[in-house]
């Protein structure tokens, strides 16, 4: 501490000693932990009934202490920065090597996807989407996350009113 510090000594030796006895942090099931962590990247997203398009993304894989990662994803269109889709939820180990994947959006959607994890890789099929009853016609979404080394991609399909499943976004991120 220099001279001009207004922490006191006592101060000091307070914070030293509440650090001390801080939680630890928490343990990640060793299943997902190749998936915890902050990742930032790009991603573009196509589809038949719109215009491509390009984003940035971060997407964030927290520690709990319990058998799952909380889940956030906001994307912002690249180029201007503008907002576009935020996501959360949880990405859940329900067996050795089996993992469940819930996520809520603001569009009205909720999604529940369970898939094996075999090397860093789940393919997710979709358990149940639920949809209040002034979001877009939505009938199906399946993802896939891999992790190799310190990348992160992901693709998603989507299924909309009258288009069948076809692939919509992917994603390279990188971890932070």
């Amino acid at each position: 501490m220099d001279e001009n510090s207004t922490l006191s000594p006592a101060h000091t030796d307070a914070t030293a000693s509440s650090s001390a006895t801080a939680p630890p942090v928490p343990s990640v099931p060793p299943a997902l932990a190749p998936f915890a962590g902050v990742w930032r990247g790009e991603g573009e997203g196509a589809y038949p009934t719109i215009d491509d398009f390009a984003y940035t993304e971060e997407i964030e894989f927290a520690p709990s202490g319990k058998p799952f990662l909380a889940y956030r994803s906001r994307t912002w269109e690249a180029g201007t920065g503008r907002p576009l889709h935020s996501e959360s939820g949880f990405l859940r180990l329900v067996a050795e090597d089996e993992a469940e994947l819930l996520v809520a959006q603001p569009t009205g959607f909720t999604e529940i996807h369970r898939g094996q994890i075999r090397e860093g890789i789940i393919e997710l099929s979709m358990v149940a989407l639920s949809a209040s009853p002034d979001a877009k016609p939505v009938h199906s979404i399946r993802r896939q996350l891999s992790v190799r080394g310190g990348d992160l991609t992901y693709d998603l399909w989507m299924a909309h009113d009258l288009t069948p499943l076809t692939h919509h976004l992917h994603g390279h991120l990188r971890r932070d």
